[in-house]
């Protein structure tokens, strides 16, 4: 067997170390530090063996090595794992660096942490809520609601915790969300009086029948004897009981006003007149009744009248879908007179009945839920607010939340005037002490603190405030869809100021509906009071126009500088007369449309034709001899030519004149020379129309019902 010894040597040059193996006869094999492969197979295919100071395994690993720091340090390296290759290392790149400053970023708005904003969401809230409940209600998470609390100052550790309804709105309001408050009756019940509102048609004895209920006189203080606003009594009927009545105007205008009486409303009393019948504000009033599901009482008025047909009111109303008594339905009729006070007692008697029937009972204790009726501006007094108790009991000196207005009670006065120190169930009474007017139909929320008051009308003012931008975003959106489709529109501005808030409403709602396609009426601003300076200064910054609904006449110098600034004001005590003078005012500002009307027609009796003309007179031409059949000619007008009814040509009139005089209109039955431009296709027997461009304005239309509408 041949024996090899193992020699080292180091490269001077490349610093590798070189493996060499030599045998007994001086045969030598070389290695590199890189052949590692090469090294296994000699050593298992020569079958090394005697090497000095070398151990062979039969993986090719060399232990114990003389010597071979080298060796093993390269092989640890190259074979940690025998199978698996070693991991490569990463490139290191160097960071250059930078000579040019960093680029600012565009900033990116952090997420919100609330839920998603929907306006059209209606989260109902009730006092003593958990934070649970809300989170489950308005789809928001406890940690957003618990965040929002610690901004309102308010600090709520488990979600188990109740708060109050005040703070359940302020969160919602946050959240974006429409809020309901939702009353509990827990609390001594007790029987309460019906509040009754009196419905009908314009002039068909509302107003009179209150007044004989209460022996007083309201309609003689009224224009026209027309109730202009909405008027909250307490009478004593004969039987000792208390009846709360709601007089609502009867004119189409104030739709709005009588839909929120039917909202506070138990019973409705709706008057017929026995001559008359049921018209189109009867059945509106019907209407409002059922949306509300309030029960209906009708009295058929002026029976007493020779005209009077009561069967047929009751015929109408069965047709109309109301159930009678006398048609097995379950609503009462009463037949009465107002002026001669027949059938009252019969009336009370079938009020007093289904007062019974529904059981009306609220709570007495607790805070007060109400409702603004009427809201109005005292010169001495400030804002005042007119308002229906629903339950709890409202007291003097409380602090409260009227609609986005907030303020204390200084003082509560009855129907009468008199001051009282609280109001209970169903007793209307009038606040004083609000910081601002509210809207009629807000709710009145009784808060604890003025600080909580504070918050509640902030809040309520800047959601108002989102809701408006929203809509009008919506509005401008559908406008520029169809802004190509609809021709522009003549800015009518006006300022509407009224005596009360129910009265600006309902003006502004009846002078918004005669917006037409040519004039567009913008109610810049609304107010309540007389006429002030700042209405001037206003109406003149913007060229509107003034209008006054029910109150009185401004002073001289007010009077005097609306006149140097060309500004009209228009003062009315009666709705009808307002609208109708609006709607001329409307109508003489309306562009109008061109239209084209034949304005006359003539027959072609006799041809002429001028032939051998010089140039300087024009080429040969051709003159039609006509007789005006209808209507009349006029040379500025457009001539169409028509022949067996068909339209052989049409152009402008170069030339009309009669006997060698040139005429600018003629009359029917007179005989004319017609030369129409670029036109020598004439005939006897032809028919000749003359067409003129006329504006034709839009027209004020006022019905029956007294709905008022311009139609262009």
């Amino acid at each position: 067997m041949m024996a090899w010894r193992m020699l080292r040597r180091k490269d001077v040059h490349t610093g590798l170390l070189n493996l060499a193996f030599r045998s007994d006869h001086g045969r030598t094999k070389h290695f590199a530090s890189g052949t590692l492969g090469k090294l296994s197979q000699f050593v298992h295919g020569n079958g090394l063996q005697g090497a000095a100071n070398c151990t062979v395994f039969k993986q090719s690993t060399i232990r114990n090595f003389h010597a071979g720091v080298y060796m093993l340090a390269w092989h640890q390296k190259k074979e940690d794992v025998v199978g698996l290759k070693a991991p490569k290392r990463e490139k290191r790149v160097r960071k250059e660096t930078r000579s040019q400053p960093p680029v600012e970023a565009p900033y990116v708005a952090p997420k919100p942490k609330l839920t998603k904003s929907a306006p059209d969401k209606i989260v109902e809230i009730f006092d003593g809520m958990t934070l649970r409940d809300l989170s489950k209600r308005s789809g928001a998470k406890i940690n957003a609601l618990q965040s929002i609390l610690a901004d309102l100052g308010e600090r709520v550790e488990s979600e188990f915790d109740s708060i109050t309804i005040d703070l359940a709105e302020l969160v919602g309001m946050e959240l974006g969300v429409n809020i309901r408050r939702m009353h509990t009756g827990e609390g001594t019940v007790e029987p309460r009086p019906a509040v009754v509102t009196v419905m009908g048609h314009v002039d068909h004895g509302k107003t009179s029948l209150l007044d004989s209920l209460r022996q007083t006189s309201v309609a003689a203080k009224e224009a026209g004897g027309i109730t202009q606003h909405i008027g909250a009594f307490v009478v004593e009927m004969q039987s000792g009981a208390s009846i709360t009545f709601l007089d609502t105007p009867g004119h189409a205008a104030f739709s709005a006003m009588r839909a929120r009486g039917a909202a506070v409303t138990d019973i409705v009393v709706l008057v017929v007149a026995a001559d008359d019948g049921v018209m189109p504000q009867t059945l509106e009033a019907m209407s409002h009744a059922k949306v509300a599901n309030v029960p209906i009482v009708v009295a058929i008025n002026k029976c007493d009248k020779s005209g009077a047909d009561p069967e047929r009111v009751r015929i109408q109303l069965g047709s109309e879908g109301l159930l009678l008594e006398d048609m097995g339905g379950d609503v009462q009729v009463v037949e009465i007179s107002a002026l001669s006070k027949l059938g009252l007692d019969k009336l009370e008697e079938a009020l007093l009945l289904q007062a019974e029937i529904m059981d009306l009972k609220a709570r007495t204790d607790g805070p007060a839920q109400a409702f603004v009726v009427e809201a109005r501006v005292d010169r001495g007094r400030g804002p005042l607010a007119t308002t229906i108790v629903k339950s709890g009991t409202l007291v003097s000196g409380q602090y409260i939340v009227v609609g986005a207005e907030w303020g204390r009670i200084r003082s509560l006065r009855d129907t009468v005037g008199e001051v009282t120190e609280s109001a209970k169930p169903a007793m209307p009474v009038e606040i004083e002490g609000l910081r601002g007017l509210p809207m009629a139909g807000d709710d009145v929320v009784v808060v604890d603190s003025e600080e909580r008051a504070r918050m509640l009308s902030q809040g309520r003012k800047k959601k108002q405030e989102k809701d408006r931008l929203r809509k009008i975003d919506e509005n401008m959106t559908e406008e520029a869809e169809i802004g190509e489709e609809t021709p522009e529109r003549v800015e009518m501005p006006i300022i509407v100021k009224a005596d009360v808030q129910g009265s600006v409403q309902a003006v502004t709602d009846a002078l918004r509906s005669l917006n037409s396609p040519q004039v567009f009426v913008n109610v810049v601003h609304v107010g309540v009071g007389p006429v002030s300076e700042h209405d001037i200064d206003l109406a003149q910054a913007c060229r509107a126009c003034i209008v006054g609904f029910n109150v009185r006449d401004p002073p001289s110098a007010i009077t005097l500088g609306a006149t140097q600034a060309n500004i009209k004001i228009l003062l009315h005590k009666v709705i009808y007369h307002l609208l109708e003078e609006m709607g001329r005012l409307i109508v003489e500002k309306a562009p109008g449309t061109a239209e084209t009307q034949i304005s006359g027609e003539a027959e072609v009796l006799n041809i002429f034709e001028l032939k051998g003309r010089s140039k300087s007179k024009g080429p040969d031409i051709k003159i039609a001899g006509c007789r005006i059949t209808d209507g009349r000619f006029s040379r500025t007008g457009t001539m169409r030519l028509l022949r067996s009814g068909d339209v052989v040509f049409e152009g402008p009139c170069s030339s009309l004149k009669r006997e060698k005089q040139d005429a600018d209109t003629l009359d029917k039955g007179t005989d004319c020379g017609l030369v129409i431009e670029d036109c020598d296709e004439y005939q006897v027997g032809d028919t000749i129309q003359c067409l003129e461009q006329v504006i034709r304005k839009p027209k004020f239309v006022s019905t029956q019902s007294g709905a008022v509408r311009i139609e262009c």
